[in-house]
C-alpha cells in the first residue's frame, strides 16, 4: 500500500478538529487493452505525484490506484496479461488495478470467460476486477447472477481464507467514473478522481445533535461538515489537475469507514440507539441527502456506505443480530452501495448466493441506482465461528446463529 500522511484537519463548524483521510486517488487509463508498459508508468507517475503534492497539503492519504477500461471483449486470454500487469503494478510500487467489469447483463456476453476471474485474481493480488448482472437497458440476468455467484465460491477457495473476494464484486447499474475499489473503471479521456474516508467527519458532525429525530436537521448539519472539510480538497484537485496534465473528474463524497472510523457510529449519534433500532433508515436517507447536495462536482456512488467487515460498530451489529442482509438492503433502498463485505457461512449454496445477487439487482434497476454486492463465504466457518482473516482492511466478526 502507498501511504502519505500530512497533517491536515479542520474543524466542524469550528468546534471539533477531524483529520479528513483521502482513501483513494484514481488516476484512469484511457487506452484501450493491451495497455503498453509506457502508459501504465505513466498513470503510476501521476497517481504517486498526486499522492505526494496532497501530502505537502496535510492531507493523509491512504491509497493511489489506477482504473483501466473493461478488460473483457479486449483481451482473449487473460492469465499471462494479468501477470504481467501484477509485475507492471509491483516495479511502480502500486497495489491497486481495476480491471473493470465484464459486462455480462449483455445476453451476447459468453458467461465462459467468468471462469477465468478466479484463477486471476488470486495470483494477482494487486488486480480487481468485477462482473455487471444487471443495466438499466437489459435487466438483471439470471444466468449471469449464477455465473457470479460461482466466482464468488471458486474465490472463497481459492484464496486464503476467501479473502479474495475483497477485490471481487458483483455490480448493478454501475457506470464508470467510481473511484472506490473494486467497483472502479474507466471510459473516456485520462483523468482522476478521489474518494474519500470521512466517516469521522459525518460522525463528529452527528455527536452534537444526539437523537434529533427531524431528517432536515440531520442534512443540514452533515452537509455544512462535509462541505467545510471538502471544498479545500476539491480546489486543491482542481489545481493539481493542471499540474499533472489530468483533468479532475470529481469526487465521491460516500463517507467510506475503517474500523473505529465508523459509520455506525455516526448514525448511533443520530438516533441515540444501537445501530439497526428504530431511526437507522430515516437517518440513512437524511445523510445520503446531505451528501448529493454538496455542491462540488460528484462521480460514483455519493451514497452511504455500509460495509459490515470495515466498521466495528457495523460488525457489532451484525454479530448480534441487530443488522442482516435483509435490512442492509432495505437501507441500500434509500441510500448505499448495496450488500458490502457482508460474511457468510462456506457453504452457503451457490443457488442461495446467487438468490441475493439477483435482490441487490432488482433494487438497482428498479431505482435506476448503483449498487454493487461484496460477499464472503468463509470456508470451513459456520454459524457462531468467528472469522480470522487477518486483514487490515477487514474487521473479524462472528458469524449469527
Amino acid at each position: 500500500m502507498v501511504h502519505w500522511r500530512g497533517n491536515h484537519s479542520s474543524p466542524v463548524f469550528g468546534v471539533v478538529a477531524v483529520r479528513l483521510t483521502i482513501r483513494t486517488i484514481t488516476v484512469g487509463v484511457a487506452q484501450e487493452h493491451p495497455v503498453g508498459g509506457a502508459e501504465l508508468r505513466e498513470a503510476a507517475g501521476v497517481a504517486h505525484r498526486l499522492g505526494a503534492r496532497f501530502a505537502e497539503s496535510g492531507y493523509e492519504v491512504q491509497t493511489v490506484r489506477l482504473a483501466t477500461q473493461p478488460v473483457f471483449g479486449q483481451v482473449p486470454d487473460l492469465a499471462p496479461y494479468a501477470t504481467r500487469l501484477q509485475r507492471l503494478m509491483d516495479d511502480e510500487g502500486i497495489g491497486h488495478l481495476s480491471l473493470g467489469p465484464a459486462q455480462a447483463a449483455r445476453p451476447d456476453f459468453d458467461l465462459n470467460r467468468l471462469a477465468e476471474i478466479a484463477g486471476m485474481l488470486a495470483a494477482c493480488e494487486a488486480l480487481s476486477c468485477t462482473v455487471q448482472i444487471a443495466t438499466s437497458e437489459h435487466g438483471a440476468r439470471v444466468a449471469a447472477a449464477m455465473a457470479a455467484a460461482r466466482v464468488v465460491g471458486e474465490l472463497s477457495a481459492a484464496t486464503p481464507k476467501g479473502v479474495g473476494n475483497f477485490r471481487f464484486a458483483v455490480l448493478a447499474e454501475v457506470g464508470p467514473g467510481h473511484p472506490f475499489f473494486p467497483a472502479a473503471y474507466h471510459e473516456g479521456p485520462s483523468t482522476f478522481s478521489l474518494g474519500l474516508q470521512s466517516a469521522g467527519v459525518v460522525a463528529e458532525a452527528l455527536r452534537a445533535i444526539p437523537g434529533e429525530p427531524d431528517p432536515a436537521k440531520i442534512t443540514e448539519r452533515v452537509r455544512g461538515a462535509l462541505a467545510e472539510h471538502v471544498l479545500p480538497v476539491v480546489r486543491l484537485a482542481e489545481k493539481l489537475a493542471t499540474e499533472v496534465g489530468r483533468p479532475f473528474a470529481g469526487i465521491d463524497l460516500s463517507p467510506a469507514p475503517h474500523g473505529d472510523t465508523s459509520i455506525g457510529r455516526a448514525i448511533e449519534h443520530a438516533i441515540a440507539g444501537p445501530f439497526g433500532a428504530p431511526g437507522t433508515l430515516s437517518t440513512a436517507a437524511a445523510i445520503t441527502q446531505a451528501l448529493r447536495t454538496v455542491p462540488v462536482s460528484q462521480v460514483g456512488y455519493c451514497g452511504l456506505m455500509l460495509p459490515v467487515m470495515e466498521d466495528t460498530v457495523l460488525a457489532r451489529a451484525w454479530e448480534s443480530g441487530g443488522i442482516d442482509l435483509h435490512r442492509l438492503l432495505a437501507y441500500s433502498a434509500v441510500c448505499g452501495t448495496g450488500l458490502d463485505t457482508v460474511p457468510l457461512p462456506g457453504d452457503t449454496p451457490v443457488e442461495e448466493v446467487a438468490r441475493l445477487l439477483m435482490d441487490v439487482a432488482a433494487l438497482a434497476v428498479r431505482l435506476r441506482k448503483p449498487l454493487s454486492a461484496r460477499l464472503f463465504p468463509v470456508p470451513g466457518a459456520g454459524p457462531g465461528d468467528r472469522t480470522d482473516f487477518g486483514s487490515p482492511y477487514l474487521v473479524d466478526v462472528r458469524l449469527p446463529g
